[in-house]
């Protein structure tokens, strides 16, 4: 009750002396049969707690994506997570009675959302990754409110008692989709007086039309919802110390449209390393009786000026500078937090692939949150921003073909509504793999008739989208219609397909799908796309791949030596839950073993190949594998060194291994131009093209002690060296904590021997306790996509020799306290922190 409480009371005192007001609804009782309820904060996610179980959405399919012919037992597709079927959700909120227009905004709610209010369907929406608006005004109801409980103050309100029930079919994703308000629900209140005149917020559109050193122009527009007489739009753009830069009024057409130029002298453009951004005021204004301005709405937001561009001469530009795109895909769980959006998570991980040097990310396969894009605009990573996964042919029993034809220009609407403003976004794609890709006929006309519909929302920014039948698409003029020719994998038919693509560029939409598992090693060490084991494992030597796909070297030759090629999306930046390939028919297995980084958020091995390409402005030396092998002495152990200088020594025990330099001359791709899948050495004679980006010692046989690598630059000078030991028994807890000045606390925990080294072997359990300051344990995940143990639970064992804790804080400065016991060897530690 008290929480109610203070939403209505608070909600009032906002909107008393303001002529618009955006509240976030956090606290919702939440409800699997409507019956037996429970409080919750939105964004709320309720299957990832678990448990985990094969019987989840237990699918029997052929995956035709991964060139399957035959259906067989599909059991951690969509994360094995308990995400399946109904859930409701209620809040009641109050509004001032004066308020002329409410209406709730939806970022997203999964899935097939139906809103009522006061017992009345107000809206809803069928695609659970879009945002959606329900005018909520002609439902509301006058209610009493206790405004002040101390004198029992009473006052009159609108009342809104919400209701959200969702629905999730079983079959209807291809990887783990989440469950519920996953996303911010907000109210909206505009109007005084009851009046209903208003600026509709998603109307507002900053368009750079030119952007220099010099000068930029920005085209404004708005649109004013029942406009009144004498009414004028005031465009205002600030920098963010709050100083004018722009300014232009305009005045409202017959349709309720205002449009402006404003022009910035010495404008501070966006730019990926010095994400500037300007604050745009938008003020519905008219001239009152006695002389003085009266603003009747105002809407606030933020933009970057800059200009996108492609082409064949210059390839992808931004702001006039040419560049390639170095990005990865994303699927929008954020693992052990599950689908509930978290600022503090999404910062985590582009702050992650900023320092790899991945400079883009894809919303794969999904429309991406608010937050997701707001941090991206602050922190300089340009986006693709994605839609579909399918369309007509259904590649999911369940999935959106069943709304496509009815809803896809709806949900394409909001998409670039919602979003382009933000300057991160430098592209759209409208799907992904769609099948109607051959189709010359049904598929060439959505593809225009969605691109056509984008470029009259937003004329800014080219369109794309993911082709993985590049024969047919092209063959069918699927390919031949998009701004941004997209191609999914097939790496070796790159060059055949420039030959028939009339625009001269194309984009590697999708690369990669390279599979590891953090600190696992399989020996001998192959190239292969065939690499299953026992253990539900994958390599870390970063030689396996999947049927369709390629090892990363084949994609750095294309940006190395291929002028036309604008860049990638590697799949995938982190670990996701589902989609666990190459072991989708292996029980336990829950995640995928695609991501650089793991589902904690923990680099792999491969983090450092793409950092050595990628980050120009730091170095990079990383060695592989760990240097603990008892049983392995005197067999071959091979060793690879990622790096960006261009040659190394490697030592064991001091010994020296060689030299060993980077081969330049290597430019023949490890997968066969006649087929899909073998592997195929190429270059000179003994070499790989695997030897033009790694440094490997193949033949080095273990011993325990100290590997030690030393790296040279061009004119043979050390630059830096790097050692690994071999650790002995784990006597200590170690504790990391990861840049952090937020809610969240990324905790990394390992054990290490007396002389204070890494123990890489180490699986022990762990139990967690968090005291003081507020705080407390939010969730916790070792990486392992075979694991069944609860995020939600204080307690999981060690991955490999690593987990991340994650915890929240409530109270800045005061000082929280993680106590870890591993019960196995009875070690205890802690480690004491505090949020800024």
């Amino acid at each position: 009750m008290r929480n109610k409480l203070l939403t209505v009371i608070l909600l009032l005192a906002t909107v008393a002396n303001a002529q618009r007001q955006e509240y976030d609804i956090k606290q919702w009782e939440f409800s699997r049969d409507s019956v037996n309820w429970q409080s919750v904060n939105v964004p709320h996610d309720w299957a990832i707690s678990g448990p985990f179980d094969k019987k989840w959405d237990l699918q029997r399919v052929a995956i035709t994506q991964n060139g399957e012919t035959e259906a067989t037992e599909k059991s951690g597709r969509s994360g094995a997570l308990p995400w399946i079927g109904r859930g409701y959700y209620r809040t009641q909120v109050h509004f001032p009675k004066d308020c002329g227009h409410v209406e709730l905004v939806f970022d997203g709610a999964m899935a097939e959302p139906v809103v009522r209010v006061n017992g009345q369907v107000a809206g809803g929406w069928k695609y659970g990754y879009n945002a959606f608006r329900v005018d909520i005004t002609p439902y509301l109801k006058v209610g009493a409110v206790e405004v002040n409980p101390f004198c029992h103050l009473v006052e009159e309100a609108w009342e809104a008692n919400i209701e959200v029930s969702l629905e999730n079919l079983e079959e209807s994703s291809r990887w783990y989709p989440g469950a519920g308000l996953y996303r911010p629900v907000k109210a909206v209140v505009t109007g005084k007086d009851g009046s209903a005149t208003r600026i509709d917020a998603w109307s507002v559109y900053a368009q750079t039309i030119e952007a220099s050193r010099e000068k930029a122009v920005v085209r404004m527009s708005a649109q004013v919802i029942d406009p009144q007489p004498g009414q004028t739009v005031l465009f205002i753009l600030r920098q963010h110390d709050g100083v004018f830069a722009a300014s232009q009024s305009a005045l409202i057409d017959a349709e309720g449209r205002a449009t402006a130029d404003l022009t910035v002298e010495n404008p501070k453009l966006w730019w990926t390393d010095d994400p500037y951004l300007y604050t745009i005021n938008v003020d519905l204004t008219s001239m009152g009786d006695d002389g003085l301005l009266k603003i009747h709405d105002v809407v606030v937001t933020k933009t970057g000026l800059r200009t996108v561009s492609v082409s064949k001469e210059r390839g992808f530009e931004l702001n006039g500078v040419s560049m390639q795109l170095q990005g990865v895909c994303l699927h929008h769980d954020l693992g052990p937090l599950g689908a509930a959006i978290n600022k503090d998570a999404l910062f985590r991980q582009i702050r992650i692939l900023k320092d790899m040097g991945c400079n883009a990310i894809r919303t794969a396969h999904n429309m991406p949150s608010t937050w997701q894009m707001e941090i991206c605009d602050s922190l300089g990573m340009m986006v693709m921003a994605e839609s579909f996964d399918m369309w007509i042919y259904p590649k999911c029993k369940n999935g959106y073909a069943r709304f496509f034809k009815e809803w896809a220009e709806k949900d394409i609407t909001n998409l670039v509504l919602n979003h382009r403003n933000h300057p991160s976004i430098v592209m759209w794609s409208i799907g992904n793999e769609i099948p109607e890709q051959w189709d010359a006929n049904e598929g060439v006309f959505w593809s225009r008739r969605l691109q056509d519909l984008i470029h009259r929302l937003d004329p800014s920014r080219p369109v794309t989208q993911g082709m993985d039948r590049p024969d047919d698409a092209l063959k069918s003029g699927f390919a031949q219609v998009m701004d941004v020719p997209g191609f999914n994998y097939r790496v070796h038919k790159y060059d055949s397909n420039i030959r028939q693509l009339p625009c001269g560029f194309l984009l590697g939409c999708e690369t990669a799908s390279t599979v590891s598992s953090r600190g696992v090693y399989k020996f001998p060490v192959v190239v292969t796309n065939q690499g299953v084991y026992s253990d539900g494992q994958c390599s870390s030597y970063d030689t396996e791949y999947c049927s369709w796909s390629n090892l990363p070297d084949d994609d750095f030759l294309m940006a190395d030596e291929r002028p036309w090629y604008i860049g990638q999306f590697v799949w995938t930046g982190f670990d996701y839950l589902g989609e666990p390939t190459p072991y989708d028919e292996y029980w336990p297995s829950r995640s995928s073993y695609f991501g650089i980084c793991d589902l904690a958020g923990l680099p792999k091995d491969r983090y450092y190949l793409y950092r050595s390409q990628w980050n120009k402005r730091d170095h990079t030396l990383h060695i592989l594998p760990h240097w603990t092998w008892p049983g392995r002495e005197g067999e071959v152990t091979p060793v690879y060194v990622y790096t960006d200088s261009p040659e190394a020594e490697l030592f064991v025990n001091g010994k020296s291994q060689g030299r060993r330099r980077k081969d330049t001359t290597a430019n023949q791709l490890i997968c066969n131009p006649d087929a899909d899948a073998s592997p195929h050495r190429g270059g000179k004679e003994g070499s790989s093209l695997l030897d033009r980006y790694r440094l490997r010692w193949n033949d080095v046989v273990y011993e325990p002690g100290e590997l030690r690598v030393v790296a040279y630059d061009r004119d043979g000078q050390p630059v830096g060296e790097q050692k690994v030991c071999t650790a002995g028994e784990p006597k200590s807890l170690h504790f990391e904590l990861e840049p952090y000045d937020h809610e969240l606390a990324f905790i990394r925990v390992s054990l290490v021997d007396e002389k204070g080294n890494f123990v890489p072997t180490a699986n022990d359990e762990l139990e967690f306790e968090v005291e003081g300051g507020g705080g407390f344990f939010k969730a916790v995940c070792n990486g392992d996509p075979t694991s069944l143990e609860p995020f939600t639970e204080p307690r999981m064992r060690l991955f490999n020799g690593q987990l991340v804790v994650i915890i929240r804080k409530y109270r800045p400065l005061h000082v929280t306290t993680l106590r870890v016991t591993d019960r196995q060897r009875r070690i205890k530690g802690s480690f004491s922190f505090s949020r800024k």
